[in-house]
């Protein structure tokens, strides 16, 4: 087996030989074979240690393990314990999944710290067929079905391809000793149940079961690739962007051949998971809403639009005080100035009698029974009609602003300013108001 991973190291993972890598150990067999096969091919390593404190002295004695390996190997060891179920009842997680998040968020720590190239883990191929096996049980698109990536940014897995009867011929044969976990044996978790009971009868029905499951593996990937292709250029036609706002063109999506699926694929990163009522979004009236944990889906007219959800209060308000020349706001700054004359006018800028302003003026939110007298017209208007008439989106109503002097609008800003406050013949000094992105 040594030469077979030296070969794959030379022929697909040549990188490797000259970085400076971090190996994931925890004691059992995967992680222990690969440290010993990295060392038997000069690869240049630390072994970096997770003790989740979850198996009482069973945790300790793989922690006093791995040190002596390393100190057998001459290799540098970094061990971090952790108080993971305190962690996963804190952060409302299952105690695998806390571990995991331990795990990578201290391996990228470390790296970034002393600069390791890469981080290596021992998955190999049974794994990647547990994983697989376990995407198709719980329902899953092509993404899920591709398998464990062995190349993910940073994160490498050189054992991919081999299987865990090869890398427990191999200990056997070299007298590595290794640690065995307790809990690998219950099937009280899917994982264990396919590794124990599902996967020995595949393998008995077919001894190719690995070697044909990762051809397939590598058809998926192939087809991935081309609904990546595929996707990214519907993407350049349907999808357009404006700040943080992304805008998909329904009318473009509908004329596709499978909607339902460049949908899907357009959206999957953002975290929805009631995808019948993300399809419906494009039949539905205008203001319905999906939502996802970070991320809002809505209808507005032509488009869905996708935001992220705000975690700002919209009941927030900005003073301005008398002196005031330039204040920030949600939407970009607002520039206070006294001028002589009016000069050019436009919705970015307007021109008040300052004489008739009650300090400090407030920036706020729209609330329910605003209304102002729109510069240029008689009479008052609901500031809900004035959005409607203008065509503003529900996103565009909750993101606009107003300038007001006590409970008096002065200016919906950006937009219209307010009757009450026009400069005159009558005028003594005039307050220039701008506002810039």
């Amino acid at each position: 087996m040594l030469k077979a991973f030296k070969n794959h190291i030379n022929e697909n993972l040549p990188f490797l030989k000259e970085g400076k890598l971090l190996i994931a150990i925890s004691g059992g067999l995967d992680s222990v074979v690969l440290t010993h096969l990295s060392k038997q091919a000069k690869l240049h390593f630390s072994l970096a240690h997770c003790n989740f404190n979850l198996r009482n002295e069973a945790s300790n004695a793989d922690e006093d393990f791995v040190m002596h390996l390393a100190e057998d190997l001459y290799v540098e060891v970094f061990v971090q314990n952790f108080d993971t179920e305190a962690y996963a009842k804190t952060h409302k997680l299952s105690t695998q999944m806390a571990a995991r998040e331990l795990r990578y968020d201290w391996f990228e720590e470390l790296s970034e710290q002393l600069k390791f190239d890469y981080i290596l883990t021992a998955h190999h191929a049974d794994d990647n067929l547990e994983t697989f096996l376990i995407n198709l049980t719980r329902g899953t698109g092509l993404e899920g079905l591709t398998g464990i990536p062995q190349v993910n940014k940073k994160l490498v897995r050189p054992l991919l391809s081999f299987s865990r009867e090869a890398l427990e011929t191999y200990a056997k044969a070299n007298n590595i000793a290794w640690r065995e976990d307790a809990t690998n044996a219950s099937t009280k978790y899917l994982r264990n149940k396919l590794r124990h009971e599902v996967i020995p009868k595949l393998k008995e029905v077919n001894t190719e079961l690995l070697s044909n499951f990762e051809k397939t593996i590598n058809h998926l990937q192939d087809s991935k690739s081309l609904i990546v292709d595929a996707v990214s250029k519907v993407q350049n036609e349907v999808v357009s962007e404006e700040g943080d706002l992304i805008k998909f063109h329904i009318a473009k999506l509908q004329q596709l051949s499978n909607t339902k699926a460049y949908l899907y694929e357009l959206l999957k990163d953002f975290g929805f998971t009631q995808w019948k009522d993300v399809y419906d979004l494009l039949e539905a009236q205008s203001g319905k809403q999906v939502f996802s944990k970070e991320f809002r889906l809505l209808k507005d007219r032509e488009y869905l639009l996708l935001t992220r959800i705000s975690s700002e209060e919209n009941t927030n308000t900005i003073q301005v005080s008398e002196n005031t020349k330039k204040t920030e706001t949600t939407l970009g700054d607002l520039l206070f100035e006294e001028v002589e004359t009016i000069t050019e006018t436009s919705p970015n800028c307007i021109f008040v009698d300052k004489d008739l302003l009650k300090y400090p003026l407030t920036i706020r939110h729209c609330k329910k029974g605003d209304y102002f007298y729109p510069f240029g017209m008689q009479g008052k208007k609901k500031l809900s009609k004035f959005f409607k008439d203008e065509k503003y989106s529900l996103l565009e109503k909750e993101k606009a602003l107003v300038l007001c002097s006590e409970e008096n609008i002065i200016w919906i800003i950006n937009k219209r300013g307010d009757n009450r406050y026009k400069v005159t013949d009558k005028t003594n000094s005039i307050l220039k108001i701008t506002f810039q992105k």
